[in-house]
């Protein structure tokens, strides 16, 4: 079988950085990062969160090959900043989405199973709701 083996996709190899940077020589202010064992789950997330900032000009990304595990991520920004300044605050912004969105997950799921509680004690009798879980994000 072709396929290669599945640690291949996420563990990165001896000598290998996770994330490497290469200034654009002919546009200023950008640069082109190179992000090993990631997909586009991740990429697309950065760049619709680096597309955000209006500092960022432009933002945009590759993958070269399928059975290759990386991708381009190419930022343009305005000349007060730098594009890893603005990867970096986009990272940080995207953890604490994550975050929030996770907390509410579970706020809304914690509810949930609260509701479905009553439900099987029978305190509740409104039973069409009870599979519902409304995520206000």
């Amino acid at each position: 079988m072709n396929a290669p083996d599945r640690f291949e996709l996420f563990v990165l190899p001896d000598g290998v950085k996770k994330l490497t940077v290469t200034p654009d020589t002919k546009i200023p202010n950008a640069a082109t990062f190179k992000v090993e064992k990631e997909d586009h789950t991740l990429a697309n997330m950065l760049r619709m969160q680096l597309l955000e900032d209006p500092k960022v000009l432009f933002a945009g990304y590759k993958m070269p090959h399928p059975l290759d595990h990386y991708f381009i991520l190419k930022v343009q920004t305005t000349p007060d900043t730098t594009p890893a300044h603005v990867l970096g605050n986009a990272v940080t912004e995207l953890i604490q989405n994550v975050g929030s969105m996770k907390n509410k997950f579970e706020m809304d799921l914690i509810r949930a199973r609260s509701d479905n509680s009553k439900v099987d004690s029978g305190e509740h009798e409104d039973l069409s709701s009870h599979h519902q879980v409304d995520m206000d994000f």
